[in-house]
């Protein structure tokens, strides 16, 4: 990415000038004021493959890590163990005695990560010092979620608003996920003009709602990567309908229809093995051909495979993905004897010990939930619902004091109702589970009504694990950036999708330096 010039907003200023009050000496604050450059302002991140940036990024990384490890209780500790594990008792003295005299709809300030976002202001309400310091640190830190208002970077297709022809392209696409292929079209399409190639391979294709866009609406030639055959075959049935459509209009002339294909890509496939296989079903002379590589949301390892395949790849010109899942990746801790993982994957983490790198599964679950939306519904006061989370965790209790080695198992969904109690719930959530059958004598009933008093605690203490949920998130794209960027590619990570309705909105953008280009043919 080209270096951008920094400019600090009003509150990144008076953080400047926080910084050099607290400095003992200039040559202090000329140390950590370098640090702070890289630290403010970071709605949009990108490096390059220059010293310089990468630095910065690796300094990002560590602070990123140590402060992770500061409140690692925090993050491992699972909500479902709240009253078994009495993860209460954890938080520090100070903070038990002001937090429950708060509001609840006012926890929602502590969500406000993203330096954009100006948090609400009330004087009236007084936080812990140290809490406080947590959540600058993390504004400062992670990378931030707020999607632009008016993206600078996009390609908009008109065909999508054609009266006969927008029915066909969002026919039975969920809101949600218009807002994604759409947004992602108009990015892979900007990149194909920017970075010209033959065509892009779409990986994880499903039924083809983001190909049929490109295709149909861009001119774009799609290969559609999809390991389930009948996914494949739904998205050609589609297509066909769309095209019977597009044959009668004259504005939707020079389309071209995806190609699907039904494979699975692993780890371990071979650049050469996925070649030929595009070679094949595109049916293409030769090797000579340039494409894109592009994943809307690749689960768990895919991302990371998507990466190295885009590197070990001399024809593939550029990389788009927005990632999803991370507690679906591998790592040494979770797979110890896997030649590689999803995490981490730059060397500057990989050359450190595991203690000091890892994240927990549980913390990269949590990096997973909808922070916005919770924010939200705090801020609104719609927090009742949550009690279903209290009675969960006091049925577990009551599980692990009967049967403790039946610990985390499933029980059913129950929808929370106004009045509704304990034992209503329980006798939901066990219908059709092995639990069904115990005899009511030697449940606790009376301990868990005593437990889901204190719902809210709970409540609270899951916006404080939520709190961190930007911050690992943000050490799996910086660790992502830094690993392409090793390899001589220009990178940028970017929100660009609204995070209440797509709570994973991080793209990561990848294109090849001269270097990058001329290692790849070395290796040929």
């Amino acid at each position: 990415m080209i270096a951008r010039k920094r400019i600090f907003c009003e509150p990144c200023t008076i953080s400047f000038a926080r910084l050099w009050l607290a400095c003992e000496s200039f040559a202090d604050f000329s140390r950590k004021s370098r640090l702070f450059v890289c630290w403010v302002c970071t709605s949009c991140f990108g490096i390059n493959s220059s010293p310089a940036p990468k630095m910065l990024t690796k300094q990002k990384l560590r602070s990123s890590l140590e402060l992770l490890k500061r409140y690692e209780w925090l993050l491992n500790s699972y909500v479902m163990d709240f009253y078994v594990d009495d993860h209460w008792s954890k938080l520090p003295d100070s903070w038990q005695h002001h937090l429950e005299s708060i509001p609840m709809e006012r926890f929602e300030a502590l969500l406000y990560i993203s330096d954009s976002e100006a948090a609400p202001k009330n004087t009236s309400i007084v936080w812990p010092l140290e809490l406080l310091a947590l959540r600058g640190a993390l504004r400062n830190l992670c990378i931030g979620r707020t999607e632009e208002n008016q993206p600078k970077e996009s390609f908009p297709c008109p065909l999508l608003h054609h009266p006969k022809l927008k029915h066909l392209f969002m026919k039975r696409v969920k809101p949600k996920k218009q807002h994604e292929i759409t947004r992602m079209a108009e990015i892979c399409a900007l990149s194909c003009r920017t970075t010209p190639v033959d065509f892009v391979v779409d990986f994880g294709a499903g039924v083809g709602h983001l190909a049929r866009i490109l295709g149909y609406g861009f001119g774009i030639q799609v290969c559609c990567f999809e390991m389930q055959a009948e996914l494949n075959q739904q998205a050609v049935a589609i297509d066909m309908k769309l095209e019977s459509i597009a044959a009668k209009l004259a504005e939707a002339s020079g389309y071209k229809r995806p190609v699907h294909l039904t494979q699975r890509l692993e780890s371990n496939t071979e650049p050469a093995q996925f070649i030929a296989g595009i070679r094949d079903t595109l049916q293409l002379a030769s090797d000579d051909f340039r494409f894109g590589i592009i994943g809307l949301h690749p689960c768990g390892n895919l991302g990371a495979t998507l990466m190295r395949m885009f590197l070990g790849c001399s024809q593939a010109k550029f990389l788009n993905f927005v990632g999803c899942c991370y507690q679906k990746m591998s790592t040494p801790a979770t797979h110890p004897g896997a030649e590689v993982h999803g995490y981490p994957l730059s060397s500057f983490l990989q050359s450190k010990p595991d203690t000091d790198t890892n994240l927990s599964y549980e913390a990269r679950e949590i990096s997973c939930h909808a922070m916005e939306v919770y924010r939200d519904r705090l801020q609104a006061g719609q927090y009742d619902h949550l009690k279903i989370h209290s009675f969960r965790a006091a049925a577990e209790r009551m599980i692990v004091q009967q049967f403790p080695h039946l610990r985390h198992c499933a029980l059913r969904n129950v929808k929370h109702a106004p009045g509704m109690l304990f034992d209503d719930y329980f006798q939901k959530a066990v219908q059709g589970t092995r639990f069904e059958m115990i005899e009511r004598q030697v449940l606790s009933i009376r301990q868990c009504d005593a437990d889901v008093q204190h719902w809210k605690r709970l409540v609270i203490f899951y916006t404080l694990r939520l709190m961190l949920a930007p911050l690992v998130e943000s050490i799996i794209l910086y660790d992502r950036a830094l690993f392409l960027s090793e390899n001589d590619c220009q990178v940028e990570v970017q929100a660009i999708f609204n995070p209440r309705l797509s709570p994973r909105n991080h793209i990561t953008r990848a294109v090849k330096t001269r270097r990058c280009l001329s290692n790849n043919l070395g290796q040929q």
